[in-house]
């Protein structure tokens, strides 16, 4: 009917909502009619009326509860039939507690006699799947059957590996096409979901090589990307940009350094953080150099992303790949944390959450608007049982099915408490040295503050950690490379030497600033990560007139802050060697030339990496003196600080077998140091001086260092150096 509106929604189980809005009115002997699958016809009752300029609103009652999973259409007979539209049901009191499957058995279920799929779809009519052999083009449909808690279920009789699947889900009137939720496997771009064999892609992920890790804060993270580590041109690595380019052992830079996989094992780290792994949006799979994303616009949560497989249509590719990836940093006892999105989506309004439950996946404001505190997508309801579900059955999978070890969640802050604390408890079953941190930032979400997993609630998550931006400010300086730009105190500004003792100590203990955490394994002490601007960048900003050997410099000092104070020490891969973004704040979609690990860079600062392999190694060896302690009075009591001329700083730090002295000139000027007795030198400008036999008791630090002593033992013959 012409410049007229019928429509109506579900208020509650017994009310619906009417709204007509036209020229004509509606005739008082014309009644609603409720017809339920087709069939059966109610008469609803008009409880109460309003009339706004041509807007006609009707409040109508159905005696019979108006149960989910069935058909519904308004009818009237002056302006025909609506589809009761019934997507707010699942802002009903009891709809979690209502419809929440606890069941593992979503997606699909493979045996070579049967194969059976399930889906979560509460609020549909009807449910059909789709499949067909990926050989043919003929598909075949078959109507699923609605279960207990809103679950459509199919079991097919025969071998279905290898066939490709979606679904068409019909909610209030409305159908689409949608791969699965819960899919494990899929062809280039999502296009379809896949039944495979698991058993096909069975492999030995080598976990048994791993070290086990008391603390978080005996971890080494190493963040990198998977073509990003592994596309540069300059190294003889054969499969460039791709999980199997990471399997290489013995690739070497022009310069004859070591590449890929062999120069992570050379640094040293224990862990490695991988930029998003799962399938995500942006980039075409069939076309992986046509564009370039970080990949935090997830897409499919259980499925491997497909441009860094060598044949992204095959199924089992990016599958056996990425496992194999994995399988090689494992046998060289390098731990490999996923990082994960689970704060949105790309796309809300195209997501396969909306199309299979709509109304449900994401969080809104009191306004009933979609919330958007990332700036890059709606945010995920975590806090909705059937999100949560989703998460910790994703966590779980990923580190099951390929051995994952750990996880980093972008913008943490906008997932809830219970969801975290719940994906903690159900992952230390499977790793009980699992580590679980993210960025805690505390973002305009629609969830109260006290629900947020902030660093402000640092707290009741002690053993959750959180990227400290503090640490970063206080000791780097900000992001900004332009006017407001300002250093920090390892870049120069001893006007923040206080704030650095309190990040120094981990941030956990009450110096000069409130404890923002309750012990040193909740901080992870970051100066460079993939956002932002690069370290070696910031040094550039703020030395702008200085060579690069004097940048390099500076740039030592920094890493060693990073690796000689109390928390978990973080590095961006190029971090070491000064690699530049070319003064770029966010490159997530800038490509190669950006982003890519610059092995020419390597082969010309070889020594910068060297200098960071070699502390490493002194701060596994140095380190066991101080496993165990942990927590805010603990640290206060270890450490006494002494300040030097020009704002440099001496830490002494009381060990349970031996007491060390770090020295830190991050001023232009020489700084003298004496010691009451003779001390051994183990960190100099050169880096680590294993196995070291020189003893010192005054001494000239030069500026921009880092050197660290151990107290002379009584019983220990010194040979004397004073320089």
């Amino acid at each position: 009917m012409i410049n007229t509106f019928f429509g109506a929604n579900l208020v509650d189980y017994h009310t619906i909502r009417i709204a007509i809005f036209s020229e004509i009115s509606k005739s008082q002997s014309s009644p609603f009619n409720l017809i339920i699958d087709g069939e059966e016809i109610v008469i609803l009752e008009v409880v109460k009326q309003s009339f706004l300029n041509g807007l006609c609103l009707y409040e109508c009652r159905s005696k019979n509860k108006i149960e989910l999973g069935k058909n519904y259409v308004i009818q009237c007979r002056d302006f025909g039939v609506t589809s009761l539209n019934v997507n707010e049901a699942t802002t009903f009191p009891d709809f979690d507690s209502d419809f929440y499957y606890s069941g593992d058995d979503l997606g699909f279920t493979y045996s070579k006699e049967r194969t059976t799929f399930k889906i979560w779809a509460p609020l549909a009519s009807k449910v059909s799947l789709f499949i067909r052999n990926n050989n043919k083009n003929t598909f075949s449909t078959y109507k699923m059957k609605r279960g207990d808690r809103g679950v459509y279920s199919i079991t097919l009789e025969g071998d279905y590996e290898g066939y490709a699947y979606r679904y068409s889900i019909t909610n209030s009137g409305l159908s689409f096409i949608t791969t699965d939720p819960y899919g494990k496997a899929s062809t280039a771009n999502g296009k379809d979901s896949l039944v495979i064999d698991f058993n096909k892609v069975k492999i030995d992920l080598n976990e048994d090589k791993l070290p086990t890790y008391k603390q978080y804060d005996q971890a080494i993270i190493y963040e990198l990307n998977v073509r990003d580590m592994t596309i540069d041109h300059t190294t003889d690595i054969v499969n460039k940009g791709k999980y199997l380019g990471l399997t290489e052992e013995g690739r070497k830079t022009k310069g004859g350094n070591p590449a890929g996989l062999d120069y992570i094992k050379y640094l040293g780290v224990t862990h490695v953080q991988l930029l998003p792994i799962y399938d995500f949006k942006t980039v075409d799979e069939l076309n992986p150099d046509a564009s370039y994303n970080w990949g935090y616009d997830p897409a499919q949560y259980f499925v491997p992303e497909g441009s860094f497989a060598t044949k992204p249509n095959d199924p089992y590719s990016r599958i056996v790949e990425l496992k194999k990836m994995i399988s090689a940093f494992h046998k060289n006892g390098i731990k490999v944390n996923m990082d994960v999105v689970y704060n949105h989506v790309y796309a809300s309004e195209f997501s396969v959450f909306e199309r299979v439950v709509p109304n449900y996946y994401f969080r809104k404001n009191k306004n009933g608007t979609l919330c958007n505190a990332s700036g890059c997508g709606n945010d995920l309801d975590t806090s909705r049982t059937m999100v949560r579900k989703m998460i910790v059955d994703g966590l779980v999978y990923w580190m099951k099915e390929y051995g994952i070890d750990g996880y980093r969640f972008d913008l943490m802050g906008l997932i809830d408490i219970d969801t975290m604390n719940l994906a903690l408890k159900e992952l230390r079953k499977i790793k009980p040295d699992c580590m679980l941190y993210g960025e805690g930032w505390d973002m305009p979400t629609a969830l109260p503050s006290d629900k947020k997993t902030t660093i402000f609630n640092s707290f009741k998550m002690p053993e959750i950690g959180y990227f400290n931006d503090t640490f970063r400010d206080i000791c780097r300086g900000n992001n900004d490379l332009k006017n407001n730009s300002y250093p920090g105190y390892i870049l120069g500004n001893t006007n923040f030497l206080e704030g650095f003792k309190f990040v120094y100590l981990g941030s956990c203990v009450n110096y000069c600033y409130a404890p923002r955490f309750k012990s040193q394994q909740q901080s992870i002490n970051y100066l460079e990560c993939h956002d932002n601007c690069t370290l070696f960048d910031k040094i550039t900003r703020e030395f702008k007139d200085e060579d690069d050997e004097f940048k390099l410099k500076v740039l030592r000092l920094a890493n060693s802050i990073v690796l000689f104070s109390f928390g978990v020490p973080f590095f961006h891969a190029g971090q070491e060697i000064g690699l530049s973004k070319k003064m770029e704040d966010n490159t997530y979609n800038k490509g190669d030339e950006y982003n890519k690990f610059d092995y020419s860079v390597l082969d010309k600062r070889f020594s910068n990496a060297r200098y960071l392999s070699s502390l490493i190694n002194a701060r596994k060896n140095y380190s066991k003196t101080f496993d165990g302690y942990n927590g805010s009075e603990q640290i206060a009591k270890s450490n006494v600080f002494k300040n030097l001329e020009g704002g440099a700083l001496q830490v002494e730090i009381f060990g349970k077998d031996e007491d060390y002295i770090y020295v830190f000139n991050p001023t232009r000027g020489n700084i003298n140091v004496s010691f009451d007795d003779y001390c051994q030198v183990i960190v100099g400008e050169a880096g680590y001086l294993k196995n070291s036999e020189i003893y010192i008791q005054n001494l000239v630090v030069a500026p921009f260092t880092c050197n660290v002593f151990v107290k002379k033992k009584k019983d220990v013959k010194v040979s004397k150096s004073n320089n």
